[in-house]
């Protein structure tokens, strides 16, 4: 008797434009170069979950695209950990393409999807796209990059990588930053190291006393440490849910406006919780607060 096979589900076209409530000049093709669509203009339940999370999170950025005051040649924008460039990509085709203006850089360590990226955008004709084979690191001090960048991004940018997106934003004197963290484990390891010490210091240790814990409260405390540093680095923050939790659990949405209004009391308590946890060699490194600000905002 042969064993059963599951066939993965697949969708109509007709099923993927109702769904999906495609734009008018929305480019259906670029979707299918994408692999998001078949060829056939079908989409599959993995190809679902995908777009739902990139559109989702197209729909926060757009928004704060047009909050920007307008700058000679529009808008620019750096697409962090970049992967196959979806997002980047999605948010050209639907907001700067239309605008004539702006550019899109995306920034990716893999070199085989920076080419797969660069010939996708010549073939599209998607002009002001750039694709840099670069570490988030590495491209805070790359000369192919302009000295601001407007709105800074990061979908699932793993551990430290979206600390390295928030000093680049922060760097470049970023308007606004959009990031989706993915596998803190920086905090959880700081944690970890001192569990025995703490253990005996406070009560608060046995939070993070069982492996499970301290991967948890990590990843708690490593989005809460961001969120406090960029308020008192000049952001108005806002903290929501991207998706629902059934497409993906990292699923934590940490939206920054530059205002210029650097919170102290946003630093005092950065600080206060890194004591507390055992944590201050970070206010040092990931933590150290900058003296940036974009030009033409308003300071504190």
């Amino acid at each position: 008797m042969k064993p059963q096979t599951t066939k993965r589900r697949t969708e109509s076209p007709a099923d993927v434009a109702s769904q999906l409530a495609l734009r008018p000049g929305q480019s259906v093709e670029l979707l299918k170069e994408l692999h998001i669509l078949t060829r056939e203009g079908r989409l599959n339940q993995d190809s679902r979950r995908k777009l739902k999370q990139v559109l989702h999170l197209v729909q926060f950025i757009e928004k704060l695209l047009d909050e920007l005051p307008p700058t000679p040649g529009g808008p620019s924008l750096a697409d962090h950990g970049a992967g196959k460039s979806y997002l980047g990509f999605v948010l050209y085709d639907l907001w700067f393409r239309p605008r004539g203006e702006g550019w899109v850089y995306g920034i990716e360590t893999r070199a085989e999807l920076v080419q797969r990226s660069r010939k996708l955008a010549a073939r599209l004709g998607f002009e002001r796209m750039q694709f840099l084979n670069l570490s988030v690191a590495e491209s805070a001090d790359s000369q192919a990059l302009p000295a601001q960048i407007d709105v800074v991004t990061a979908l699932h940018a793993c551990d430290t990588a979206t600390d390295d997106a928030i000093a680049f934003g922060l760097k470049k004197r970023a308007r606004a930053m959009a990031l989706v963290p993915c596998c803190q484990a920086e905090v959880a390891r700081a944690l970890n190291a001192s569990k025995a010490l703490n253990l005996s210091r406070t009560p608060l240790a046995e939070l993070w006393r069982h492996p499970l814990h301290t991967r948890e409260l990590g990843s708690q405390l490593t989005n809460v440490l961001r969120c406090l540093y960029l308020e008192a680095s000049g952001y108005q923050v806002t903290v929501t849910e991207l998706v629902g939790w059934e497409h993906s659990l990292k699923n934590e949405l940490i939206l920054a406006r530059y205002t210029g209004q650097r919170k102290r009391s946003a630093a005092e308590r950065l600080h206060a919780i890194l004591e507390e946890f055992g944590l201050q060699a970070l206010a040092a490194t990931r933590f150290a607060l900058p003296g940036a600000r974009p030009e033409g905002s308003a300071s504190s």
